[in-house]
């Protein structure tokens, strides 16, 4: 691993100073991320009259699931690029381009080209994501204790950013026009960018060049294929924009959905049957896929902020304050204010129980997060009854949803990660990370099947709804907590392996993302 031969303590609040370039480089990204996926389901389905693209609610959330979930899926080669081809600083800052010309052809009043804007920031997001968490653990030499605190200081630059995002193109977008918020978001990738280009030589030799890079002949082959996939992508685009070629965006997310699930069966069975695993290591395994399994329904319900709980803060809230209308996508900002709120909380809370010798087992802490995540449905679907009468409802019952999502965001993300890492055999743990990432992907593109149950003219299905996710992922919780109580045995031993934490492929929330 290459590291920063910058390490002024005295840099940026103790640490290195290109702690400060990674912090305001991720931050504006995902100011522009959280600020444009805020608006995605809403101008989706806007009307023409509206200046939107008039979609019915299954086809926008099943595009809004399959943007979402390509996000992170795209992380998988955005990493092995960076380690092949180009090394982190230089994916980072080809991805951030990349990302800042898709928000620009948002920005184009054309429905024409809106499906290249949403396949040029997926691009980019998993080009710069992966790999601008891994830079920052390279500035720190691996025995370094201000670690821990660095990714700390790093992860409130994200909730910062996505606070900035839902405020600035959530009001752009609903109060002046959808393709002025979208544009605001190519201003603050930029900006973004501007910063890290001023202030890269902070990094140093950090990832400057790749870890473990191609020979010669293997790099040629390697973009020739890759360009291969680009020229496809463009062909399909262009047939999809011509008519030529239908597109079911339901249809297509069911079969994506299928497909990364079967990858993640194969992939977690190849390594267990074909990994020449102890059998203390398939232990751990079992243990660790009841963590992926609570991540992914974790995921397609947490995943509702941007699609159906964002349509029910439009049309069903109460967003008058005297004569201000608030925007409905900010209620999504509830979500970063809590986790900087109650981080710090929950960084402590597990240590604390440490001392005392309370210890649950993995999959239980994530139960407990699902669990909790869960009851925030259970609050919607008392919601949804008074807006199946007609009512419009408080704000208070979207914002104490947020609140017991945060609270299972917390619960879960960071356990998730660290089980990743504890549990993992080492000589596996960076493609175990990889296939736990497809549970970002998968529990994104189901929610967004979820919520394309959401329809606007059969408002009295919508209690419904929210009743049948909190009860499944309840139910799902429930056996994890049964079968946690087993796992205990199985995670025994994984401290005495001495795993290297991996860093975080991408984190989908924002305590990790």
């Amino acid at each position: 691993m290459s590291s920063n031969t910058h390490q002024n303590s005295a840099g940026f609040f103790g640490h290195p100073k290109g702690l400060s370039t990674l912090f305001f480089t991720e931050m504006w990204e995902r100011m522009s991320y959280y600020g444009m996926r805020a608006l995605l389901v809403l101008f989706m389905t806007a009307s023409l009259q509206e200046e939107g693209l008039g979609f019915t609610v299954a086809a926008a959330a099943a595009i809004y699931g399959l943007y979402t979930g390509a996000v992170y899926f795209l992380g998988l080669p955005g990493g092995w690029i960076a380690d092949r081809l180009l090394g982190g600083q230089k994916t980072v800052w080809y991805g951030g381009i990349i990302i800042m010309c898709g928000h620009i052809v948002l920005a184009i009043p054309n429905e024409s080209t809106f499906f290249v804007g949403l396949m040029l920031v997926a691009t980019g997001t998993g080009l710069l994501k992966p790999n601008i968490s891994a830079l920052v653990g390279h500035l720190y030499a691996s025995d370094d204790v201000r670690r821990d605190s660095g990714y700390a200081i790093y992860y409130m630059g994200i909730n910062i950013g996505s606070l900035i995002g839902y405020f600035i193109c959530g009001y752009f977008g609903e109060s002046v026009g959808w393709h002025w918020g979208f544009g605001a978001a190519a201003v603050g990738m930029a900006v973004g960018l501007i910063q890290y280009r001023f202030t890269i030589s902070n990094l140093g030799n950090a990832s400057l060049e790749p870890e473990n890079p191609l020979s010669a002949h293997g790099a040629k082959r390697a973009w020739q294929v890759i360009g291969a996939v680009v020229v496809l992508a463009a062909v399909v685009a262009g047939l999809a924009l011509t008519g030529k070629i239908t597109i079911n965006p339901v249809v297509i997310a069911q079969y994506v959905a299928v497909a990364f699930t079967l990858t993640f069966f194969a992939y977690y069975g190849f390594i267990y049957f074909a990994g020449n695993l102890t059998d203390a290591e398939k232990k751990r395994m079992w243990a660790l896929f009841l963590v992926c399994l609570a991540s992914a329904c974790f995921w397609s319900g947490f995943e509702q902020a941007g699609s159906s709980l964002n349509l029910f803060g439009r049309d069903y809230t109460d967003r008058l304050i005297g004569a201000f209308e608030v925007p409905a996508s900010w209620f999504q900002s509830a979500n970063a204010f809590f986790i900087i709120v109650l981080s710090p909380f929950f960084a402590a809370l597990w240590i604390n129980l440490g001392k005392r010798m309370i210890t649950p087992s993995y999959s239980m802490k994530c139960a407990i997060g699902l669990i909790i995540m869960a009851s925030g449905f259970l609050i919607m679907f008392f919601a949804a009854q008074y807006a199946a009468q007609g009512l419009k409802v408080a704000p208070y019952w979207l914002i104490t949803t947020y609140f017991l999502h945060t609270v299972g965001e917390l619960c879960l993300s960071p356990v998730a990660l660290s089980a990743v890492s504890k549990l993992s055999p080492r000589r596996f743990a960076g493609q175990m990370m990889g296939v736990f990432v497809l549970t970002y992907s998968i529990g994104n593109i189901i929610s967004g099947l979820l919520a394309g149950n959401f329809d606007p003219e059969n408002i009295q299905e919508l209690p419904n709804l929210y009743l049948q996710i909190a009860l499944f992922s309840i139910g799902i919780g429930i056996i994890l907590v049964l079968v946690g109580m087993k796992s205990k045995v199985w995670e025994k031993g994984a401290e005495d392996d001495h795993i290297e934490p991996v860093e975080p492929a991408e984190a989908p929330a924002k305590t990790i993302s």
